[in-house]
């Protein structure tokens, strides 16, 4: 992400609160580039990461250019890419044993009660209608059959979070090269 901020201006800024202002990167031009992404008629994709591909391989692999990592995480949207990107694995399961003591302990403990509104179906025109949950109280979640409830411990809830955020959106590379025109014209007009 580097190449992202490398050119972006900066501000004083006295972070310590100590009358020793520092420069730091202002992250608000973040938006200002969301904004002209959001505003361009540009193609977006379903793009789903494997496990333990890193922003910078999805830019090559899709692009040509891990340098472009950047425009993944604007595209998409991200704030903290570190705690947004999905976790491989093994940080999965790091991440579960420092939030929760330990796997067992977290997968022992309910977060919330779930009904289900529906089955997911395919239409008679093939469109796939996903199922529909609600998440609910002890006594609805026990007034319900149990074929169509469910109990959903910590760590399948963590997991859920972290196979939705498998599924990215990637912008359609015939539109890469005029984002990152105005990226530049944006850069430059900024740093004058």
């Amino acid at each position: 992400m580097a190449f992202l901020f490398n050119r972006w201006p900066t501000v004083s800024y006295d972070l310590k609160k100590n009358n020793k202002p520092i420069q730091l990167t202002n992250v608000t031009l973040r938006y200002k580039i969301s904004e002209v992404i959001r505003n361009k008629s540009a193609v977006m994709y379903e793009y789903n990461v494997a496990n333990g591909i890193r922003p910078d391989a999805v830019a090559f692999n899709y692009y040509g250019d891990s340098t472009l990592e950047w425009l993944i995480i604007l595209v998409n949207n991200y704030i903290d890419p570190q705690f947004e990107w999905p976790m491989d694995d093994r940080s999965f399961e790091t991440f579960i044993k420092k939030k929760y003591s330990s796997i067992e302990n977290a997968m022992q403990t309910i977060r919330h009660y779930e009904i289900k509104l529906r089955e997911s179906s395919v239409t008679y025109d093939g469109i796939f209608v996903p199922e529909k949950k609600l998440i609910v109280d002890l006594e609805t979640y026990n007034a319900y059959d149990p074929t169509m409830r469910e109990a959903v411990d910590n760590y399948t809830y963590e997991s859920r979070l972290n196979e939705q955020r498998k599924t990215i959106k990637i912008l359609d590379k015939r539109f890469a090269r005029d984002i990152i025109n105005t990226y530049e014209r944006l850069i430059e007009q900024i740093n004058g």
